[in-house]
């Protein structure tokens, strides 16, 4: 396998890269805006090529033509296997567990994975109010798994105890008299490594690191005491091919790579 020259790649390069990976030998994916687009785009012309990409608006088995600025925008309409009303898409596709991955992001998350996307600070006057769940509980708790991609890896994000809690992982729910189809997130891919856990029980774990970076590093960087695998992986940098699909063919306009 070719590599690229360490140095070379942004934050959204790598972590793009590693997650559409982590689609390999998936069926069909529930993908929000941003890096899971950008993940599921390169997972079609990598490791997946087969991948039906499910969109919050209803639209099925998508092929864009260009990435999508929004779950709205009309390019996802043109060339899609189907276009259904959200009552049907949530009722019947997510509650009748047809998705193998729900493709979340958040601003903070907890070791059982539970998601913070409502605010930073107290509920009543926070220091950053975020868009909310939109559709996150149902993938959450409907999906057969869910994979989450942080921009940040630190003690704020990979938190003890949430600010808020938007979207419950199973354990959560389960708590609370709710039992979830699902096993909740079992995949975090962040600028430091990746997190795994089976499912209900489990605490998440760091399973591989990126080059360059030690378990203590990545201790340090998460606010509970994290769990480490007996063998922690070190992740392959991204390939000259796959950053050469993400720029030129997936994202050539800079849209979400930063």
């Amino acid at each position: 396998m070719t590599t690229t020259a360490p140095g070379t790649i942004t934050s959204s390069e790598l972590l793009s890269v590693v997650a559409s990976r982590e689609l390999a030998a998936r069926r069909t994916v529930f993908a929000g805006i941003g890096l899971p687009t950008l993940a599921t785009e390169l997972a079609h012309l990598t490791v997946a090529p087969d991948i039906e990409v499910v969109y919050e608006s209803g639209v099925c088995g998508a092929h864009p033509s260009q990435l999508p600025e929004t779950i709205a925008d009309a390019v996802l309409i043109t060339g899609a296997e189907a276009v259904i009303p959200m009552p049907m898409l949530f009722g019947c596709v997510l509650q009748g567990g047809h998705i193998d991955v729900g493709f979340l992001g958040a601003a903070q998350i907890d070791r059982w994975g539970s998601l913070n996307t409502s605010v930073i600070g107290d509920w009543a006057s926070p220091s950053v109010r975020l868009p909310g769940s939109g559709g996150g509980v149902e993938v959450m708790a409907n999906s057969h798994e869910v994979f989450v991609v942080m921009r940040r890896h630190n003690p704020r994000s990979f938190t003890a105890e949430l600010d808020f809690c938007t979207t419950p992982g199973p354990d959560r729910a389960l708590a609370e008299g709710i039992r979830p189809l699902g096993a909740g997130v079992t995949r975090v891919i962040t600028e430091l490594g990746i997190l795994a856990r089976a499912g209900v029980g489990e605490e998440l774990r760091l399973v591989a690191v990126h080059p360059g970076v030690s378990v203590d590093r990545v201790r340090a960087a998460t606010g509970w005491d994290l769990r480490v695998a007996d063998t922690v992986e070190e992740v392959p940098p991204p390939t000259r091919e796959e950053l050469r699909l993400l720029r030129e063919d997936v994202d050539p306009d800079r849209v979400y790579l930063r």
